[in-house]
């Protein structure tokens, strides 16, 4: 419940200062209206104009609510493992995933409409739409999600339950 005060308090934050204030802020000029003010726990702030702001990600698997992710992507998938093999994938609500080759424990979030698992071994992988189906990409440890990735295979949910 905590967690869900908090997310709303930071919607709540940055809503109010993109619209031209914030709740601890003074009378804000012109320019200020134009800005996004990021409030710190020690109750600092940083204020950063909207136009050089591409987009705002929340990385930390911790600040993911239940049921904040996308069921179309949530349960165990069968994936192609770019050698002719397959294993799966299971992607939790919460944001942890567990899969049945190398180090079995990750992360994932939404990242532009797709599934980004960044594994403990230091594989990452990505589960995104391509065409009628699914697919996943997988990049070796050192590589980051916008390198080309080692390998892309076929990726297929399972109806059952996990």
């Amino acid at each position: 419940m905590r967690q869900i005060g908090r997310t709303i308090w930071v919607i709540a934050t940055l809503t109010a200062a993109f619209i031209g204030g914030s709740p601890t802020a003074k009378a804000a000029s012109q320019d200020d209206r134009n800005s996004i003010v990021i409030i710190f726990k020690d109750g600092h702030q940083q204020s950063f104009p909207v136009a050089d702001v591409a987009r705002i990600e929340f990385n930390s698997p911790a600040s993911i609510t239940a049921g904040s992710l996308p069921a179309r992507f949530v349960g165990k998938w069968k994936v192609g493992d770019g050698l002719g093999g397959s294993f799966f994938i299971t992607l939790q609500r919460n944001g942890e995933a567990n899969k049945t080759t190398g180090g079995p424990h990750g992360t994932w979030a939404m990242v532009d409409g797709e599934a980004r698992i960044t594994w403990d071994d230091g594989w990452r992988d990505v589960i995104r739409k391509a065409g009628d189906g699914y697919e996943k990409a997988a990049f070796e440890p050192g590589k980051t999600f916008s390198d080309s990735p080692s390998n892309v295979a076929s990726a297929k949910k399972n109806a059952e339950p996990i």
